[in-house]
């Protein structure tokens, strides 16, 4: 079983911000400042050669008439839940097959960055991949229910919106399985807060910041804050906290010791305002070229998984912020139940801006949002 490490990529300035487009989802409406290092040559060099290697790895392993390697693309680091979960998955299958499926991770972005992993899997030039939940929403509005804040308002109403089946996840399952990449699992990680370089313990405190965001829906959240939005991946966050890019973030608490967010920001605030998920999906060419036995194997493995790590995350991230108040100089804001009604006055006006991009979908799925308890 491997995990495939690579070799870390340069990193150089990238200038001025451009316009953000992801692969296959169109421009997002919104001033959007992009760390992009990877235009520059010398990073381009040490990420195809790592691509090229990836496909010759799987094609030496597969090995038989039913033999399969499957290539698996994550953008975050070994540490880091949404990783580990996949490294579970992969013992699972790999135990569980007898040798007929290997699973190879790639993490920290080796082969692609969040942004593009949706086009990656539905093209067939990555067989499976873990991205973040709303990268389709610049195909699939809807999908962005679940950062609409404080919308879905405790981790349990989050968990039965997520539920497999479920009349939000359903819906929409069926409409990324259309892009040409199948939904295989859901992963929890748990609540987003905020990060910065100033606290921030009121929605005024965002005004005139430069906010890291990771999705449409949260852009806006800032915008009506009176902030400024950044769409910045995952894996570029640190370097643009630490050239002072955006003054503060959007995460999960787990990302504060994966991605060592401590060492450049100074406060971490507990605002809880969106639920956080990234989705496992393969190439759906691919799945329908695998076994029933295969197909099944996956499946069960993959429901093992998504069930682990919703019961842990909570867990996993109040061990972090424990782990931050006790280890590093981060300063920890706690909010009150009269701070959080203060935040969700604030945001109100998203979910109009939600309803007005998200069509008749995404009025079925806050109608059905409505109903969870």
């Amino acid at each position: 079983m491997r995990l495939f490490t690579g070799a870390s990529r340069a990193r150089t300035p990238s200038g001025s911000g451009t316009r953000c487009a992801l692969p296959g989802t169109g421009s997002l409406p919104m001033e959007d400042r992009v760390v992009n290092e990877s235009n520059n040559p010398q990073n381009r060099v040490p990420r195809t050669l790592v691509r090229v290697l990836a496909l010759a790895a799987g094609l030496a392993l597969a090995g038989g008439a039913s033999a399969k390697t499957l290539r698996v693309t994550s953008q975050l680091p070994p540490s880091h839940p949404i990783t580990a979960n996949l490294m579970a998955f992969k013992d699972k299958v790999e135990k569980a097959s007898g040798g007929d499926l290997t699973i190879d991770v790639f993490h920290s972005a080796q082969l692609y960055k969040d942004s593009e992993v949706p086009q990656a899997v539905a093209s067939g030039a990555i067989d499976m991949g873990a991205a973040s939940l709303t990268r389709f929403a610049g195909t699939i509005p809807a999908v962005d229910l679940f950062y609409v804040p404080f919308l879905l308002p405790s981790e349990k109403i989050a968990l039965k919106a997520a539920a497999k089946g479920s009349p939000i996840r359903g819906p929409l399952d069926d409409a990324i399985l259309a892009t040409g990449a199948r939904v295989l699992w859901w992963q929890s990680l748990g609540n987003s807060v905020f990060m910065s370089k100033e606290p921030i313990s009121k929605p005024a405190d965002v005004k005139g910041k430069k906010v890291r965001v990771f999705g449409k829906t949260l852009g806006k959240f800032v915008e009506v804050l009176g902030g400024a939005p950044a769409l910045i991946s995952g894996s570029e966050q640190f370097i643009a906290y630490q050239r002072g890019t955006v003054d503060a973030g959007m995460s999960t608490p787990a990302a504060i010791k994966s991605r060592k967010m401590n060492e450049v920001l100074d406060h971490v605030t507990l605002t809880n305002h969106a639920s956080v998920w990234f989705v496992v999906l393969v190439n759906e060419k691919v799945w329908q070229g695998l076994t029933d036995a295969q197909r099944k194997l996956i499946d069960d493995a993959g429901k093992e998984v998504e069930a682990e790590l919703a019961n842990s995350i909570q867990k996993k991230n109040d061990d972090v912020i424990a782990w931050v108040r006790k280890e590093t100089k981060m300063n920890v804001i706690e909010q009150s139940a009269q701070q959080i009604a203060a935040w969700q006055k604030a945001s109100q006006p998203v979910i109009d801006i939600y309803l007005e991009s998200a069509g008749d979908l995404g009025r079925q799925l806050v109608e059905a949002a409505g109903k969870l308890k």
